[in-house]
């Protein structure tokens, strides 16, 4: 293996002095963490892209604020952990949790410089233009002020509470991504200067205060700013000393013993200790005192490379709130429609018919352009109403709370038939919402499992068993996404359905050995995580390369989330030097490196960052003229081969296939929302060519999908698409 490239300070890979060749295995890797702040780099690329309209760059600030508040609450705080255990073992990429944390102080400090730049030396300004009007408590005139003063003492400082360090005072506990002003107050008349805080409300108050000047514009102001100009009156009779605004980012991850007797409990009380979890953050206002902010850290107990000074608004996830500002539409995207699938649609009188569509043939949707509602939710609301149905079981991984899921097992129950809910109660910050269906489920007499401590269950199906004749059928839907119907129009997910007796006796035996006693079998078709995964899909990357020829040319495409997977990206490698061409989507991380010369040259990786989240998990393997195709709920990551139930199930169907390879060839050809990772680790945007047509995946479909929709029924139903968070 002739790898000529050495890593940088950045841990990417530049070319080695003289050619020499370096054998490391560090070198085939790219780091987990650099490469998923470039994922959020592309985000806040969307923000500065002045192509995009306003609100829409708007709502990329936040999300990329919502991201990394995460990314430091999750995975920063896991290399904190290593850190103060003493453990600094390099990861396959060859860099210690201290040389990470540092690379990603330094990536961070940048991002937020160009954030920054972004908001407030473009986009307040438009925003301003558009009568959106952020503005600070000292651009108002006198008249305002006392209107803005009267409102305060009205409805925001009985919200208020001051708590000052002092004898006897003990510095107060500061909760997770709670935004304070940290204040020094001075008593004049004996000269003693106490360090207060003071909580800015933002989970009872709007982040921003609207204030209506006569001519008839709207002001907002930050709360934190309203709050600040009015300090006099939390210490009445002092003076203040000094003020800024400040911030606490905690460790927030789960740790839940393999041997908790009760799952249910223990997750429960987890939560109540992730509260109080370690500080990983502290984002400071950038013009905070050499004084105050020596204060401050000095009380929360962080070091200094732990503090990040932040130049305007600090917390731009509270720009969501501009976001759903009421009207502009012109500043936004158009919606979008999520239709009918045409074989769903329904006949004169009927609701559409989910279970009859599934006897006819197997059935491929595709979220948010095909109707989440007329789909996966009428299957269920189908099945519950079904006298002939006697079973209905469900993974429930993340949930909406306005879900008709969820409610349909209790409706189930009450029915008479057999209910069964696999609910995952680790379900990173949906942990309190899935508690509340598992014991809402519970109550109604459904069957309740939350399957085991050391095992997230991630796989997304529903089986329902049907009497006919004399025996029965299994109906299942088997996705990419979760039975959430809000994300369910915010990111790319497919789901099939089908009553193939094989997938129908695979799914079974799965909810089987998740709610009883024994070990995992060998199934018949489907791959499932800890179990077979991993193995099954490097057969199939081995199977693709053994039957690879010049003459025959086989192929990989593969369209995921994140690629981090050891193995996996080894078994790649291999296919590239057997002369395998290899395309890789990879939304997020990727630690693969691509284009290496005697290594990768033969592997493409792109990614899609676009208005909405790609999801959807697709391995495709093309050899001797033939595809085999799985859809699946797991990304090639060690923690979904490893220590999640995951699912994968192989397309039968050619016109199935043939969707999902038009599917994975728009995504390829993508040159609008599309980067392209090179053998150093950079990723560059793409752009047409002369003489190359602009290519949107997501564009493409919504078109595609409205005009089949349109040619099989004129009047299909249709969804509006709201856009949301690119997370996950």
């Amino acid at each position: 293996m002739d790898v000529e490239h050495a890593a940088d300070h950045n841990g990417r890979a530049t070319p080695a002095g003289g050619g020499e060749a370096l054998e490391e295995d560090s070198m085939l890797f790219l780091n987990r963490e650099l490469s998923w702040l470039d994922f959020n780099d592309r985000v806040l690329q969307l923000a500065e892209d002045p192509r995009l309209p306003l609100l829409e760059r708007v709502k990329f600030c936040a999300i990329y604020t919502t991201n990394l508040d995460e990314f430091y609450m999750v995975r920063v705080a896991g290399l904190r952990d290593q850190i103060d255990a003493g453990v600094e073992t390099p990861s396959q990429d060859g860099l210690t949790p201290s040389q990470t944390t540092a690379l990603i102080r330094e990536r961070v400090l940048e991002q937020s410089r160009r954030l920054t730049r972004c908001f407030e030396g473009s986009l307040r300004p438009q925003l301003y233009d558009h009568d959106i009007r952020l503005a600070a408590v000292d651009e108002l005139e006198e008249e305002l002020r006392a209107d803005l003063a009267r409102h305060f003492q009205k409805a925001i400082f009985p919200a208020l509470t001051p708590l000052a360090v002092a004898p006897g005072r003990p510095f107060p506990y500061i909760s997770n991504l709670s935004l304070s002003l940290a204040v020094l107050v001075r008593d004049p008349d004996t000269d003693q200067t106490v360090f207060a805080r003071v909580k800015v409300p933002t989970e009872i108050l709007p982040r921003f205060v609207s204030v209506k000047r006569d001519d008839g514009a709207s002001l907002l102001l930050p709360l934190e700013d309203v709050i600040a100009h009015h300090l006099d009156s939390l210490f009445p009779g002092m003076e203040i000393a000094d003020y800024d605004v400040f911030r606490v980012t905690r460790d927030a991850d789960l740790e839940v013993s393999d041997d908790a007797a009760d799952l249910l409990q223990a997750v429960e009380d987890e939560l109540r200790r992730r509260r109080f979890g370690e500080i990983v953050r502290v984002e400071v206002g950038a013009g905070c005192s050499a004084q105050l902010c020596e204060s401050l850290t000095s009380l929360l107990g962080v070091e200094e490379e732990e503090v990040y000074a932040v130049d305007g608004l600090l917390d731009m996830g509270a720009l969501w709130q501009v976001v759903k500002l009421p009207g502009h539409a012109e500043l936004r995207d158009e919606p979008l429609a999520g239709a009918t699938h045409p074989r769903l649609l329904r006949r004169e009188g009927e609701r559409p018919d989910v279970l009859g569509a599934m006897r006819e043939g197997d059935l491929l949707v595709h979220h948010p352009y095909d109707s989440f509602g007329t789909s996966v939710e009428r299957f269920v609301e189908q099945a519950v109403a079904d006298p002939n149905v006697l079973a209905i079981k469900q993974t429930v991984y993340r949930t909406s709370d306005d879900s008709p899921l969820v409610p349909a097992l209790i409706d189930a129950t009450e029915r008479g038939k057999q209910a069964v809910a696999l609910v995952e109660l680790q379900a990173r910050f949906d942990e309190r919402m899935n508690i509340h269906w598992a014991k809402a489920l519970e109550e109604a007499g459904v069957h309740v499992v939350y399957g085991q401590p050391a095992l997230k269950t991630h796989a997304k199906c529903v089986l329902v068993v049907r009497r006919e004749g004399d025996g029965v059928r299994n109906y299942v839907h088997i996705g990419t996404g979760n039975y959430h119907s809000a994300t369910a129009r915010l990111y790319t997910d497919f789901g099939l359905f089908t009553t193939d007796e094989q997938i129908g006796a695979d799914v079974a035996d799965m909810f089987n050995y998740l709610t009883g006693y024994g070990r995992p079998l060998h199934y018949r078709r489907v791959l499932t995580a800890p179990a077979h995964l991993r193995d099954g899909i490097i057969e199939q990357i081995e199977l693709t390369v053994a039957a690879h020829s010049p003459e025959r040319p086989a192929r990989i495409e593969m369209k995921m989330n994140s690629l981090v997977d050891g193995r996996c990206i080894r078994a790649l490698y291999a296919a590239s030097q057997a002369g395998v061409q290899v395309d890789l989507n990879v939304r997020g991380i990727c630690c693969l490196r691509p284009g290496v010369p005697g290594l990768s040259e033969n592997i493409r990786v792109t990614s899609i960052v676009g208005r909405l989240l790609e999801h959807s998990r697709v391995y495709a393997f093309e050899r001797n003229g033939e595809h085999t195709i799985y859809i699946a709920s797991a990304d090639l990551m060690p923690r979904n081969l490893d220590h999640r139930v995951e699912l994968a199930v192989p397309i039968a169907s050619p016109e199935l296939r043939a969707e999902l390879l038009d599917v994975l060839a728009r995504a390829f050809a993508d040159n609008q929302s599309s980067w392209e990772l090179d053998s150093a680790g950079e990723w560059h945007r793409r752009a047409p060519g002369p003489g190359e047509e602009p290519r949107s995946l997501q564009l493409e479909l919504v078109e595609l999908h409205a005009a089949r929709a349109a040619a099989e029924h004129p009047v299909a139903d249709r969804e509006p698409q709201s856009l949301g968070p690119l997370s996950g």
